[in-house]
This record gives structure tokens, C-alpha cells and sequence, in this order.
């Protein structure tokens, strides 16, 4: 998980670097052909891709309908945010996600989690600041990847067990990748240098390694024990956008992400703990 996530903020630190001279669907066409050579690529290898027609799902559709969503506001608004901002708004999306399953799938959700749920979304609003000078109109666009993504995980928790993880991150790879072609008429298309191929084949590469890190993470490993390891994004994204864009988050960002990050571990907690009571035999009846 820790791979992953070192993975995916670097692909953001270079999305970020690229989109100052082309615009996020050519990004996400560009670095799509790229990502999906190389997913496909493994999804053939693993023997992921042998029966086609179990991918003729509508739950996929929807997934992958929302995952192309998240991707266009998350890129769109990266160009104008620092990348450790975005990443500590994006902190949210495990209690989105818990607050979706209790909404939407009738998952079980006790007090202690509907608390930290609440306190979630308070470090969320410490974070954007709405109403202050230090408000940005693009911490929504992030806030809509949020809800996107959380679609996107709630649907992938409905599909079938016999999709592989591999065929899946293959077809939404490829749908993102064409999404970011049929927007190109509407945004342009601006001329790319070389040094912005070389960043989007790195982009690329660390998307798919992303993808495979965590597909694996997430079947090899106790979820309630992994998932809480997706907020050391939060340390690379501070790490890198210092490093390469100059940018240091204020204190008040830090403050809100320090009560998402908390709020989010406890709730992930209590979900493993939840887990891991032993369920009562059914009454007998006579």
C-alpha cells in the first residue's frame, strides 16, 4: 500500500508538472495510451482477459463511468492547487466511502463511526475554508473527485467475483484514456515537447505500478490492518510538492488534515474490529 501510494503521488507530482502546458484531457489521453499498453499488456499475461464477455457488466459501466469523472476533476483542479492540498482534501474518501456503504448498501455503521465520520468532514471544511481569502474554488472540483471515487469504490465492492482486478484496471485504464480524446475537441490540443512525453511515460508507469500495488496490497493483506497506510500519500505529496513546485502547506491545512487523517484511521479501525467479532449462531427454531 505504501508502494502505491508513493506510486500515485508521484504519477500527481508529474500530472501536475505536465498540465502547466497542456491541458488535463490530453494529459489523460497522452498518458492513457501509455498506462493501458502496459495494463493490458500484464492483464494478458495474468490470462485476465480470456473471457470478455464477464466485463459486460452494468456495475462496471457505472464504475467505470465514475472513475472517469473523478479523473477529469482531480486533474482539472491540479493545475491550480498545490499537490499536498489536494491529496489532504482527497483524505476524505474513506469516510465518504463508509458513509456511502452505510447510505447505500446498508452496511452496519455504529455511533463511534457516524462520530468520526462528522469529525471527518469538520477537518475537511478546516482544509477548504470556505468564506476566507484562503478559499479556492478548485478544493471543490477536488471535493467532486471525492464523490466520484467514492462511487467508484462502493460499485467495486458489487461486482462480481470472477472480474479479475487486472482486466478491470485494464478497461477503466482504457476508458479514461478515450474519455481524454473525446474532450480534446472541446479544451485543444497544444503542442507537446519532448521533456513532457518523458513525464507522462514516468506519469504512466507509476500509474500502472500504482494500480498493481494496490490491487495486490488490498487481496494479500488483513484490508482493516493496509487501508490505513493510504494516508502516507498525504507525507510524499507534502514531501514532493516542497521538493519540486516549492510549496509548503499552512498550518491550517495541516490542522485539517492531521483531524481527517484521525478521524479516518479511527474509523478504519473500528471497522477491523467490527470484523473481527465472532458472529452468533442463528437461533434455532422448532
Amino acid at each position: 500500500m505504501i508502494g502505491a501510494m508513493a506510486a500515485f503521488a508521484v504519477n500527481d507530482a508529474c500530472t501536475k508538472l505536465a498540465i502547466a502546458d497542456v491541458p488535463a484531457p490530453q494529459i489523460m489521453a497522452l498518458r492513457g495510451v501509455m498506462a493501458t499498453v502496459l495494463l493490458v499488456a500484464l492483464a494478458g499475461i495474468r490470462g485476465a482477459l480470456r473471457q470478455p464477455h464477464r466485463l459486460v457488466q452494468p456495475v462496471l459501466a457505472f464504475r467505470t463511468v465514475a472513475d472517469i469523472l473523478a479523473t477529469i476533476t482531480y486533474v482539472a483542479a491540479l493545475r491550480y492547487m498545490p499537490i499536498a492540498n489536494a491529496s489532504a482534501i482527497f483524505q476524505a474518501l474513506p469516510l465518504v466511502v463508509t458513509l456511502g456503504a452505510a447510505l447505500f448498501l446498508a452496511e452496519p455503521v455504529g455511533w463511534r463511526r457516524w462520530t468520526a465520520i462528522s469529525i471527518g468532514f469538520v477537518g475537511v471544511v478546516v482544509i477548504v475554508r470556505p468564506g476566507t481569502e484562503g478559499f479556492s474554488v478548485f478544493s471543490l472540483l477536488i471535493l467532486a473527485s471525492v464523490l466520484c471515487s467514492a462511487a467508484r469504490d462502493l460499485a467495486t465492492r458489487r461486482m462480481p467475483a470472477d472480474i479479475p482486478s487486472f482486466a478491470v484496471s485494464a478497461v477503466t485504464s482504457a476508458s479514461v484514456m478515450l474519455a481524454g480524446f473525446l474532450l480534446v475537441p472541446f479544451w485543444g490540443w497544444s503542442p507537446v515537447r519532448s521533456a513532457d512525453l518523458l513525464i507522462f511515460a514516468v506519469a504512466s508507469v507509476m500509474l500502472a505500478l500504482g494500480y498493481i500495488c494496490i490491487v495486490e496490497a488490498m487481496r494479500s493483506g488483513d484490508m482493516g490492518f493496509v487501508a490505513p497506510f493510504r494516508y502516507t500519500i498525504l507525507l510524499f505529496a507534502i514531501v514532493l510538492g516542497f521538493a519540486i513546485f516549492g510549496d509548503v502547506p499552512d498550518a491550517t491545512t495541516l490542522v485539517g488534515s492531521a483531524i481527517v487523517i484521525g478521524s479516518g484511521a479511527y474509523s478504519l479501525y473500528r471497522e477491523r474490529m467490527r470484523g473481527r467479532r465472532p458472529k452468533l449462531a442463528p437461533a434455532s427454531t422448532h
